[in-house]
């Protein structure tokens, strides 16, 4: 079975009533009435989004969105799982980024607008992301990246991240990422495999920080 569907099957199964209630009730803007009214489980509901391309193995940010709502963290951490191992494949630049966000959320806190701002993400969006996720401050961090590196594309590199951390003042994280850096490239010239992150920043991501 495709992996993608046994996540969906997983989280179906572990959805209580009143939490598929409130799923079907936060889909009411992209899924008609009468489909809604049919949803009798979280596959109803998914297969639905599937066929609206809501949902995909490639962009699972709707299903991130709504397990944060639900604020189910272990389901949450299945989708981190699974979009590890889809991630696997990634570029080794595309994973040195991965583990600079995974830093950054972990040690900018409530200096995250600041940064933002650094990285020229609009202050429109800043308040997009802070009514996205009111009350989870390393989502609020994951997600302002998120919204720098696809407006970069193919531009986005660590160097611009650490760049932008000593513009703000925040030197210990610039160090710390730096430091992750450089043992990841020793690791590369040395042969040996670089781990995999759980975090997909393409993604909408999970955060365990509250505001």
């Amino acid at each position: 079975m495709d992996p993608f569907l046994v996540l969906l099957h997983s989280v179906s199964a572990s959805l209580s009533s009143s939490e598929l209630t409130e799923l079907k009730f936060l889909c009411q803007g992209r899924v008609g009435k009468r489909k809604l009214e049919r949803v009798q489980s979280g596959v109803d509901l998914f297969s639905v989004l599937l066929e609206q391309n809501e949902l995909s193995p490639e962009h699972t940010a709707l299903l991130r969105e709504l397990l944060v709502s639900l604020r189910r963290q272990d389901l949450l951490r299945r989708l981190d799982a699974f979009e590890a191992g889809a991630a696997g494949g990634a570029a080794p630049e595309e994973r040195d980024l991965r583990a600079a966000f995974d830093i950054i959320c972990d040690n900018v806190g409530k200096d995250w607008r600041r940064l933002a701002r650094q990285l020229k993400v609009s202050d429109a969006k800043i308040d997009a992301i802070e009514e996205k996720y009111p009350r989870n401050l390393t989502e609020q961090v994951r997600e302002s990246l998120r919204v720098w590196k696809n407006s970069r594309r193919e531009d986005a590199a660590v160097s611009h991240l650490v760049d932008a951390l000593r513009a703000c003042r925040l030197n210990l994280v610039a160090d710390l990422v730096e430091e992750e850096q450089q043992a990841r490239a020793s690791r590369r010239e040395s042969g040996s495999s670089d781990p995999v992150s759980l975090i997909s920043w393409d993604e909408d991501m999970p955060g365990s920080g509250a505001s």
